[in-house]
């Protein structure tokens, strides 16, 4: 299959490009950073800037199915790229007939989402960090969710909790919307995501991920994730 992965300098991007590699899919790597993102074969990198209608164009055409993980650190400056990036996506797959895309978001946008059992997390840093760091982000990522909800596509939006790194996927869980618990790991997310190109369960659903078999420090998370980190 031919799989377009926007993101794939940032963190998630990377581990959907080495499992979509390892998987026997044919990658197109779209980043900014080219350096960033280490040749293979069966990889195709393109620089381009996801808010460039064009860039957007040419790396989206002739491909079976596009793969989003776009993510900026959080800031209290308005947040566009979500949004803008994925109508640019949306309209270069109308434009091109692709009809498969998977794309991140958040657990947080789901009202739902309260994790049983982490009192410390849902009534201090939920409010902190997701609800006053994070309000212009995930008001963008709302944004994003409506567009492609309104495209004609077979989408998949794919909703993770607190994203930590762990070098091999894990047992996770997924349900349609909003799922119980904390924590996905990236390499959980991005086997998720790369599922749903043969699987039609979540086609035009959100997909909730979450890790069940590890667990990483809440405090070293907030800094690594929320301050200092991309998605």
């Amino acid at each position: 299959m031919r799989t377009v992965i926007f993101g794939a300098s940032g963190p998630t991007g990377r581990q959907l490009t080495t499992q979509a590699l390892a998987a026997g899919h044919e990658v197109t790597a779209v980043t900014r950073r080219p350096d960033a993102v280490q040749p293979r074969p069966g990889l195709t990198v393109v620089t381009a800037d996801v808010t460039a209608p064009d860039a957007v164009e040419r790396a989206v055409a002739g491909s079976d199915a596009v793969l989003s993980s776009l993510g900026v650190p959080l800031s209290p400056k308005p947040i566009t790229v979500y949004s803008r990036g994925n109508t640019n996506i949306v309209a270069a797959m109308h434009r091109y007939g692709v009809k498969r895309l998977v794309t991140v978001s958040s657990s947080v946008l789901d009202p739902r989402w309260r994790p049983t059992g982490e009192l410390f997390f849902n009534n201090v840093m939920d409010p902190l960090v997701n609800r006053r760091m994070g309000r212009t982000a995930h008001e963008d990522m709302r944004r994003m969710e409506a567009i492609v909800r309104d495209s004609d596509l077979d989408w998949t939006i794919a909703r993770p909790s607190g994203l930590f790194d762990h070098p091999t996927v894990t047992r996770h869980r997924v349900e349609e919307d909003v799922a119980d618990g904390l924590f996905t790991a990236r390499s959980d997310l991005a086997a998720s995501m790369l599922a749903q190109l043969t699987d039609d369960r979540f086609v035009r659903r959100a997909m909730a991920v979450i890790t069940t078999e590890v667990r990483p420090s809440i405090a070293g998370l907030i800094w690594r994730e929320a301050i200092a980190r991309k998605k």
